[in-house]
This record gives C-alpha cells, sequence and structure tokens, in this order.
C-alpha cells in the first residue's frame, strides 16, 4: 500500500528485507513479491529507493558460494571455499568432525557470518539478510519441538510468526503433515511419538514455511539404522517433489553416495573433491578421499610405463596396470594405489595358472559368512605384513583359514593416486 506497485493475481505476498551496510549503521529495503505459481500480474512502478525483485515462493534457489573465509581465532573454519549449487539440487556436504561443514551450513542459513566471501542466493548477495528473512528453512539435529503443543501447532508454529491467517496456516499445514506422511497424528504431543515420527514433523515444520532452499544439519543423527534408511529415501522424495534445493550435512558416507545428487568432501576448512556419488567414490582425487568415501587399501607404487589410457606400475606385489589416473603422471613418478575391497576377486590358487598382470598371491587368515557376501581376511604372501580385506558377493565355495588364494581386480578399479 503506497508503494505505487500494483500486483493482479491471487496468493500474492511481500517479503520486506532490510539490507545493512558494513557498519550496520543504516539500511535500505528489498521488497520481494512472492507468488504461489506463475500468473499474471502488473506492475507500475516501485518509489525511489526501493528495488523488487520477483520469485515464485516455494521453487528453488541456485546458491553461489566465492571464496568464503570463516575464522574462529587462530583456526580457519572456512578457508576460502568456493562452490555452485544447482537449483533444484540436492547437495552433501561430508567430512569429519571439525571439517567445516557445520560452519558452511550455518553461513548458509544466517547464524554465522563470513570474515570474507560471499554468499549469494539466485545471484543475490546475502551479507547482512537475517536468518528468518533469506527464504531457507533449516533441519537440525535435535528437532526442537515445543511439547506443550500438537504436531499440528508445532508445523504451524513458523506460520504464525510469518503472519499467516488462520485458513492458509490450516491449509498449508494440513497439506505438510500429508507430505510427511503423518496426517494421522496433527492431535497428538511430541511425547506420545516415536523418534522417526519426531523427525517427520520437524520436517514438515521446516517444508511449510515454503522455502527456497532446505538446510539439514546431520538430520538423521538420532535414529536408529532402519529408521535412518527408511528417511534418508523419504528426504529425497520430498526434495525431489517439491523441487527444493537441499543442502545436507552428515558425516555418514553411505547417507550421502545413496541420496545426494552431488558432494563435496571436505577436509580441514577446504573443499577435498567436489562431484557426484559416483565420480568421488570410483574416482577419488587425494588418498583422503579415497579412504574418507568408503574402504580402501593403499599399495605404494612406481610409474614404469606410461601409454594411451593405460599405465604400468612396479609395487612389491607385483607389475600391475590401471586406467584410472589423471594427466600429467610421468615415468619413475613414486605413487600409491588405491584398491577397494569389493574390486579384488579371489579365487583359488592354481599353480598351473601362470602369473598374470593384477593378479597376486596370498593367504586366507579369516573368513565372515554374511549371506550375500563373504568377508575374507588375507595376507599378501610376497609380503606378509601388508592385510588385505576382500568382499566377496554371493560366496559359493569357502574359503577356510590356511587356504591359497589369487585376487585379481580390472585396471579401472586400480586408482593412482598422488603420494
Amino acid at each position: 500500500q503506497g508503494s505505487g506497485v500494483r500486483v493482479q493475481g491471487s496468493g500474492v505476498r511481500v517479503q520486506e528485507t532490510a539490507i545493512w551496510n558494513q557498519d550496520r549503521t543504516h539500511s535500505h529495503f528489498m521488497y520481494s513479491l512472492l507468488f504461489p505459481s506463475p500468473e499474471p500480474r502488473t506492475l507500475n512502478s516501485a518509489p525511489p529507493g526501493f528495488s523488487l525483485s520477483f520469485r515464485s515462493y516455494g521453487t528453488p534457489m541456485k546458491i553461489s558460494i566465492d571464496q568464503a573465509v570463516c575464522v574462529f581465532g587462530t583456526v580457519r573454519a572456512l578457508d576460502g571455499i568456493s562452490l555452485e549449487i544447482a537449483d533444484g539440487e540436492l547437495f552433501f556436504l561430508l567430512g569429519a568432525s571439525g571439517c567445516g561443514k557445520t560452519t558452511l551450513l550455518r553461513s548458509l542459513a544466517g547464524f554465522q557470518e563470513l570474515a570474507s566471501g560471499a554468499i549469494r542466493f539466485d545471484g543475490k548477495d546475502i551479507a547482512g539478510v537475517p536468518a528468518h528473512q533469506r527464504n531457507a528453512g533449516m533441519m537440525f539435529q535435535g528437532y526442537a519441538l515445543w511439547p506443550h503443543m500438537t504436531v499440528a501447532e508445532n508445523v504451524a508454529f513458523g506460520l504464525e510468526q510469518r503472519g499467516v491467517n488462520r485458513a492458509d496456516r490450516e491449509t498449508r499445514v494440513r497439506r505438510a503433515l500429508e507430505q510427511v506422511r503423518i496426517s494421522d497424528l496433527a492431535a497428538r504431543k511430541p511425547n506420545q511419538l516415536s523418534g522417526g515420527q519426531q523427525q517427520r514433523v520437524a520436517l514438515a515444520r521446516t517444508l511449510v514455511v515454503e522455502p527456497g532452499v532446505l538446510l539439514l544439519d546431520e538430520p538423521l543423527a538420532n535414529l536408529d539404522a532402519k529408521l535412518r534408511l527408511e528417511m534418508r529415501n523419504e528426504i529425497r522424495r520430498l526434495c525431489k517433489e517439491a523441487g527444493l534445493t537441499a543442502v545436507y550435512v552428515t558425516h555418514d558416507q553411505k547417507e550421502a553416495l545413496s541420496v545426494a545428487d552431488r558432494l563435496a568432501v571436505m577436509d580441514r576448512g577446504r573443499l577435498a573433491q567436489l562431484g557426484t556419488p559416483r565420480e568421488v567414490y570410483t574416482r577419488p582425487a587425494t588418498a583422503f578421499v579415497a579412504e574418507f568415501i568408503g574402504e580402501t587399501h593403499f599399495l605404494p607404487a612406481r610409474v614404469t610405463i606410461v601409454a594411451a589410457g593405460v599405465v604400468r606400475l612396479e609395487t612389491a606385489l607385483g607389475v600391475f596396470q590401471s586406467t584410472a589416473f589423471s594427466d600429467g603422471l610421468a615415468v619413475g613418478a613414486e605413487v600409491v594405489l588405491s584398491l577397494r575391497p569389493e574390486a579384488l576377486r579371489p579365487a583359488l590358487f592354481d599353480l598351473a595358472v601362470p602369473p598374470s598382470v593384477n593378479r597376486f598371491a596370498a593367504t586366507v587368515r579369516e573368513t565372515i559368512y554374511l549371506g550375500a557376501q563373504a568377508q575374507h581376511i588375507v595376507d599378501a604372501v610376497t609380503d606378509p605384513a601388508r592385510v588385505f580385506q576382500v568382499l566377496e558377493q554371493n560366496p559359493r565355495t569357502p574359503l577356510v583359514p590356511g587356504t591359497a588364494v589369487s585376487l585379481e581386480f580390472d585396471p579401472a578399479d586400480t586408482v593412482v593416486l598422488p603420494r
């Protein structure tokens, strides 16, 4: 009213954002007109000193992070992080405790200021924009449900704070509860719910405000293994159905590999590797990434031949070939090979079979039968101090301790990494 702006269409909301200068001594305001869906609209004019932006609420936003730095005392929690997250992408931040993943998530949410660098939502720098005006919803590891409120009241809480009228509140709460499949629990209190049900309430409360960005800080950490599996599939379904851009922090590698569109492995405030789950798992860039994402064995090696698409390497266990290596590898280079347990194929040792590339002899130390697979612990014959774990799928021949075996593996599974 009084702004000189006239909009035609139902369900339009106006969001006011204060943009402060660096010293926080004065601000100007940005007004966003939020549409539930693309509709005809007419914009006459805006008053001097005001900027206007248009987007449909609940639609995904692109996130750009440019040289983000965050310092706690002498520790650089974020050390020049730069990455782009596409709109509608389910993006995971993965790493050990203290790597900076939660600090980056809190910076996106508006709970942590950067020392330098920039974060942009849809190209707009959000420095100085308070958390509640960023059109981002955050789901914490602890569900933080109000114990005196019902499920429906907990979900409606954020809408009440935003001044949404009662009729719209009830409609949106009902829709959010249907999305997470707990409509029948609307009248219950949190202490009458299981852990998985409480998690769904927290997720509904985040979705009901129709954020453009969904931020999740280890949301499944408090659930048992079966519920974790169920809910990680549910979170992916909800994000894709709603078309949300989601940034998800976890230290659980299986969670990241099974749910993410792309992921970033972080180490000491920096990006160690960025890519799809398959790229990061099958072609780790460093020994740190290879060891953090799944299990692997490292074997020192020296490059002896570099040819088109293949390299030959000398190791303590024999001569191996690899097709999984980076450009620029030179003859004589000292490297390390990464071999995943599932890449090693055991076979009974046969003296009649001549030695070959990508094969070495070993002795079974222990076997654990797991039904669909068997886990073998073996000692290399030529280097008994070197122990390998082998995962055999659909095991048919029992391998008892002391059995002589040969372990074979493909050049594509022999990943060459810098030492």
